[in-house]
């Protein structure tokens, strides 16, 4: 089985990413997001970029729980954004962050190998002997979304894999190395040329919240509002929908 990523490797991750801030239109802005934000940032992250072009706008992506605790244990960054709100109660608590907004909610559903080669009908059949299954490890958003949901809908489920984050789940069914995976439906979305998706009535009793926050120490702070007003405007609003993120 595959673990979360270890912190040091988070923290080697984003130092690379760092760098001495200015201003809204200068200097470096350092954004810490969890994975399933992959394609939404990088579409607005274009639009910042037009917006703000004296700004180095750099983003990492993993999972929240080694984000938030890179955070704590000193990685530099300007803004964080993470998939569930345990994981920014990490950087809250630690006194780090104040305030966090909510802009988006996901829900789970299980993605498949294009064509449905195991016949997936729904949850009832991931507790099927024969098929191979990946989800998020339990400390990721996901994978604590992931257990809820199979706990509340009386699934005995017993994945083959426990991956740092939910893009690497979704890999794992996109190479055909497993039969299915539970992963947010803006995933699937965001892969239809590689996974096919399977709708999952009963994820609507599990929403993940995803808050965003600027940190208290961020070297650009100008520049890191700016790009969480972008997150939080009618067009960031818009581009979340679009890519299948529920309101807050």
């Amino acid at each position: 089985m595959r673990r979360a990523l270890p912190v040091l490797a988070v923290l080697a991750l984003v130092a690379g990413c760092s760098g001495e801030g200015a201003d809204e239109d200068g200097g470096t802005l350092t954004v810490l997001a969890a994975a399933s934000l992959t394609d939404v940032f990088d579409r607005l992250a274009e639009r910042f970029r037009e917006e703000h072009p004296g700004v180095d706008l750099r983003i990492s992506y993993g999972g929240s729980d080694g984000l938030a605790v890179a955070i704590t244990q000193g990685a530099p960054a300007d803004v964080f954004a993470s998939a569930a709100e345990e994981q920014m109660a990490v950087v809250t608590g630690a006194g780090l962050a104040a305030e966090p907004e909510t802009f988006a909610g996901n829900v789970l559903t299980i993605a498949v190998p294009e064509g449905n080669p195991a016949g997936i009908t729904g949850l009832a059949d991931l507790a099927r002997e024969e098929l191979t299954l990946a989800v998020c490890a339990p400390e990721v958003p996901c994978g604590a979304a992931a257990g809820e949901l199979l706990e509340v809908a009386g699934v005995q489920a017993r994945p083959d894999t426990y991956e740092e984050d939910v893009r690497a789940a979704l890999n794992k069914v996109g190479l055909g190395e497993v039969d299915a995976a539970l992963v947010y439906a803006t995933d699937v979305a965001a892969r239809p040329d590689r996974v096919d998706g399977v709708e999952v009535p009963e994820a609507d009793s599990v929403v993940n919240d995803y808050p965003v926050a600027v940190l208290d120490d961020a070297p650009n702070p100008a520049a890191a509002r700016a790009f969480v007003d972008l997150l939080l405007s009618d067009e960031g609003r818009e581009v979340l929908a679009r890519a299948g993120f529920r309101a807050p």
